[in-house]
């Protein structure tokens, strides 16, 4: 057991796009009363051993003897502040996963938290709960939607500590509405075990795969869409990818094709390709032109308050938007993610998005506000 172990185990995962999109994602490893968990924003495919902060268990566990705000904002300012203060020292510049608390209440010397969109397929649909115990029974535990970070430690706990007190044994599988699922063993071998399990017992009732085979991408102004990319990219004062192909084809016909997709199945969703993708329905005879993009466009910011990272146009496809060409390219992912989602969702009673409260508290976090600011660099 060791930090090169951990290192290892999260670059397995980080490196393939099933498993973790963008900087999605978080590892753990415990030893003894020191906690090494993955650095906020990282991806996990290029960490090092150095990637990881180092805390101490003992400070991050008096968090739970302390009374915080009701409010959110004050909330969770005060439980950032007592987790950057739970950092050992030398440690000061780096910042823990949000979930850093999460990760020290699970004991297990090893714990991996991910957001597969398979698992999402289940985790974001209608019938998870009940779907996840018929497939999984009492070898997992469900969590209803919750805000990231000390709320959703603290629902954790409790329910940890039902089913530790009902089976003798913590639960090594943690399903989250909305959120992925928390895996935790004592060698990288049982996570790997676990994982395996999860993604064959979740991909035996699959019914259809999403079809990305045919997808092209263009960097902004396509001369094959009319412009309408160079439009897009100086509204978004940054750059347009033009993404194509027949699964984003079906979608795009018209408003109600799109339905599926037009909002967030989870945090990731929001941090990287937003929470409200901008629909642009057309004439299909006079086509599209550039009054249009920007009357669409400004509607969207005044009522949304902020600009869209996911423009899709009505019979043509969809732009990924950032401030530069990965940001554009990293919204584009996550939308596919989406895709994926939805589709894997319809094997558990439909998708399911998150409620607007939950959209809501992750577009005004500030923990979220840095990892999106880390994931442009």
């Amino acid at each position: 057991m060791s930090l090169e172990s951990l290192t290892s185990i999260s670059r397995f995962y980080g490196s393939n796009p099933d498993y973790v999109l963008a900087g999605g994602g978080n590892t753990s490893w415990k030893d003894g009363d020191t906690l090494y968990v993955k650095g906020s924003g990282m991806p996990l495919a290029g960490v090092t051993p150095d990637s990881f902060v180092k805390m101490d268990r003992k400070a991050l566990a008096r968090i739970w003897e302390k009374q915080y705000p009701e409010s959110n904002d004050e909330r969770e300012s005060a439980v950032l502040a007592d987790m950057m203060t739970a950092r050992m020292a030398g440690e000061e510049q780096k910042r823990p996963s949000v979930e850093a608390l999460l990760h020290n209440l699970l004991p297990f010397a090893y714990v991996v938290h991910l957001h597969p969109a398979l698992v999402n397929g289940l985790t974001c649909s209608q019938r998870g709960e009940s779907a996840m115990k018929e497939i999984f029974g009492i070898e997992a535990v469900w969590i209803p939607s919750s805000n990231p970070g000390y709320i959703l430690a603290k629902t954790v706990k409790t329910e940890m500590e039902t089913y530790s007190a009902r089976y003798g044994k913590p639960p090594a599988i943690i399903f989250m509405q909305n959120h992925g699922v928390f895996a935790g063993d004592s060698s990288v071998e049982g996570v790997k075990q676990l994982y395996d399990f999860i993604m064959r017992k979740i991909g035996s009732l699959v019914q259809r795969e999403p079809c990305f085979t045919d997808e092209q991408r263009t960097l902004s102004d396509c001369a094959s869409v009319g412009g309408v990319g160079k439009t897009l990219a100086e509204l978004a004062k940054g750059v347009a990818v033009f993404m194509q192909c027949k699964e984003v084809a079906a979608l795009v016909k018209d408003r109600g094709s799109f339905a599926p997709v037009t909002s967030a199945f989870s945090p990731d969703h929001i941090v990287y390709a937003g929470s409200d993708p901008l629909f642009i329905g057309t004439d299909t005879e006079a086509g599209i032109n550039e009054a249009m993009i920007q009357k669409a466009w400004s509607s969207h910011v005044q009522k949304n308050g902020r600009n869209p990272k996911i423009i899709a146009v009505q019979g043509t496809g969809v732009f990924g938007a950032g401030v530069n060409e990965k940001a554009a390219n990293f919204a584009l992912d996550l939308f596919k993610d989406t895709i994926r989602v939805s589709v894997y969702a319809e094997c558990f009673g439909g998708p399911l998005f998150m409620t607007q409260d939950k959209i809501d508290f992750i577009n005004n976090w500030e923990v979220e506000r840095f990892r999106t600011s880390i994931s442009a660099k």
